[in-house]
């Protein structure tokens, strides 16, 4: 297995590439290829991945992240469910990433769902707008 980061991704098509740790040719991924993680791609992600030759270059056989840009050098991993836990990082100067709306939206998605699995679609739609507003005023997403 490689490692590697996100360097760009695009989300509207879905599509992005991971640059090598030791170099090399920038490797294709499409969303869909982190199955279940699919919502938690985004650029400097560090993502461990198997390469292999594609019609138009190297694109990934299988990939998972590893671990993100707040928390880079600690390993994530998965709890019984879809839900990912990093480790807290003593280097953290509490700043986080500002999300694009719609990234911000699937995490509170995955969270509600996840957590509190009897609220039905109208309620999870209620609350992600009220907390998208307040993220929005506080400037943790853009937009």
């Amino acid at each position: 297995m490689s490692v590697g980061r996100i360097l760009r991704f695009d989300e509207v098509r879905g599509y992005g590439f991971i640059a090598p740790s030791n170099g090399g040719e920038d490797v294709f991924f499409h969303a869909n290829d982190f199955g279940d993680q699919r919502h938690l791609v985004r650029p400097d992600a560090r993502v461990e991945y198997e390469a292999e030759e594609g019609d138009r270059g190297l694109k990934v056989a299988s990939v998972r992240i590893i671990g993100g840009p707040a928390h880079a050098g600690s390993e994530a991993r998965t709890t019984g469910g879809d839900e990912v836990v990093r480790p807290a990082s003593r280097d953290d100067d509490g700043m986080c990433d500002v999300l694009a709306p719609r990234q911000f939206v699937a995490e509170v998605t995955e969270v509600l769902v996840n957590h509190v699995p009897s609220l039905t679609g109208a309620q999870i739609a209620q609350i992600r707008q009220h907390m998208a507003d307040h993220a929005r005023s506080h400037g943790w997403i853009d937009g």
